[in-house]
């Protein structure tokens, strides 16, 4: 299938936060407390290094190359102008975060050729759900915030923003995994929810759909959320907000294993794996909470 035609529209820029704002809250670290209280800790509050994977890796090189994509008039927009766009992007990626280039010197880890070559074939999957030909996004790559119950900032980066000629908005977030199991799918959920939220708070309109893009199986979630139950889901944020307050005051963030514990890069600090975390930062140590624990909210990719 392809997306409806949408046109670009230029959006207002985000007025200055109020005084009584005092915290911060993006959806990936939403998502992490949700998932497990100790890893929250250890990103946002000890911001213990962690290594990319080469799915992540992976990950953000599509994100970029989708990105870039859309910089190219309309009719340039094609499957080979998408894989010519591979090696550029890597190579900037490398200079940019150094730290990629070391996924494949160790043991056991991919061909740089081979990974390279495993991108391209995810763009395929995008080429096969949408026709970039025919899209003009709003907005990519773009940062959204809004302010509720008053004190708590929500943000997060929007991988795409379609805005249609009467005014509907379109979500779009690509997925480089396979289309997920349950769990997965209400990670990937929430993000978007938390998207539409900001949108309504910001814009005084619903988004009419929320799309998840499945490159890797080549499928599209359709997702139509009410103004009913972003009420809800606010107070569900501001609920999880006070839940990691309390956590932080008490200085306790258990953990909670899962299948995701799998892919988590702390095991050997988790008690359920027989670690110890490392003492918990005095007061003064612990990162200012209007400050997401990274640059951004997520790296394009990271929660693949």
């Amino acid at each position: 299938m392809t997306a409806d035609p949408v046109i670009t529209q230029q959006v207002a820029t985000a007025a200055p936060l109020p005084p009584t704002v005092r915290a911060s809250l993006s959806p990936s670290r939403a998502a992490d407390f949700k998932t497990c209280p100790l890893l929250y800790r250890f990103r946002s509050i000890d911001r213990l290094p962690e290594r990319p994977t080469v799915e992540q890796a992976r990950g953000t090189l599509v994100h970029a190359v989708l990105e870039r994509l859309f910089d190219l008039p309309a009719a340039g927009r094609t499957p080979e102008a998408a894989g010519d766009l591979v090696v550029p992007q890597w190579d900037r990626l490398v200079t940019e975060q150094p730290e990629l280039a070391g996924l494949f010197t160790d043991e056991g880890q991919v061909d740089p050729a081979e990974f390279l070559r495993s991108a391209a074939s995810l763009l395929k999957g995008y080429f096969a759900v949408e026709d970039p030909r025919r899209l003009e996004p709003a907005e990519r790559e773009s940062l959204i915030s809004a302010v509720i119950d008053d004190e708590l900032l929500i943000r997060g980066y929007l991988d795409r923003l379609d805005v249609a000629p009467d005014g509907a908005l379109r979500v779009v977030d690509y997925k480089t995994g396979g289309a997920p199991r349950e769990a997965f799918e209400s990670r990937a959920l929430f993000q978007l929810k938390f998207y539409a939220l900001v949108l309504w708070r910001t814009r005084g309109v619903v988004p009419r759909v929320l799309r998840l893009l499945y490159l890797r199986d080549a499928e599209v979630c359709d997702y139509a959320p009410e103004e009913e139950e972003l009420v809800r889901f606010e107070r569900t944020v501001v609920a999880l907000w006070r839940a990691i307050e309390q956590a932080t005051t008490a200085q306790d963030f258990r953990p909670r294993p899962s299948r995701l514990c799998d892919w988590c890069s702390h095991q050997a600090l988790c008690p359920s794996y027989g670690g110890t975390p490392p003492p918990f930062p005095e007061q003064a140590a612990i990162p200012d909470p209007l400050r997401d624990a990274r640059s951004r909210p997520a790296q394009p990719g990271a929660d693949e």
